[in-house]
């Protein structure tokens, strides 16, 4: 259709902190081998999907896994800092469980002198730039078929936005897997999601 545009968003593959259960945030952490096996198998899954344009996470670990599914399609890879994970300041490279992770992001917005003096980014702001991304790019490839390489946390926060009957109000148990991916289509202004891969609500 040439008035909607068809995204494939997609988290990178597993990294050693990832495995030691660490926030990785703006941290520029690779993958590790199982996290490059991961990334080939669904350049497999994608090997008949066709892709107009490629985008990623400026950080290695999303680049990387960006460069191992195309690999095949020959296709240029855009990066940008509007796909980053969430940036944790100071928590990045502590060990959180993911359920604590919400108790922490709460916290941490309610104390505004703390948010000032570390770079941490709160929900707002979040998905401020990413949803701004997402729809700047709905907007330029509208008819087209587009790749984007992101990160859980900015995916988790969209899938609530994009499905909140089934995940706003378990937010907090929501875990988006490595090589996880939503099929969304957009008009340039509302975003409908199509498919889900990887997702699962942890009890």
């Amino acid at each position: 259709m040439k008035n909607i545009c068809t995204l494939y968003l997609i988290r990178h593959g597993e990294t050693e902190w990832n495995v030691k259960k660490l926030l990785q945030g703006h941290t520029d952490i690779p993958l590790n081998k199982k996290g490059e096996i991961q990334a080939r198998q669904l350049a497999r899954k994608f090997a008949q999907t066709h892709f107009d344009a490629v985008f990623s996470s400026d950080l290695i670990r999303a680049k990387r896994t960006a460069e191992i599914v195309t690999q095949e399609k020959k296709l240029a890879i855009f990066t940008t800092k509007a796909l980053r994970e969430r940036n944790f300041g100071q928590y990045e490279g502590r060990s959180f469980v993911q359920k604590k992770i919400s108790t922490l992001i709460g916290k941490l917005e309610a104390e505004t002198k703390t948010i000032i003096k570390e770079p941490f980014e709160n929900n707002e702001i979040l998905m401020m730039r990413f949803s701004t991304f997402l729809r700047e790019t709905a907007v330029a490839y509208l008819g087209k078929t587009v790749l984007i390489v992101s990160h859980g946390g900015p995916m988790r926060h969209f899938l609530a936005c994009l499905d909140p009957e089934h995940y706003r109000e378990e937010l907090g148990r929501v875990r988006i897997n490595n090589l996880a991916y939503f099929k969304i289509k957009s008009d340039g202004i509302d975003f409908f999601l199509e498919e889900v891969s990887g997702v699962n609500i942890e009890r």
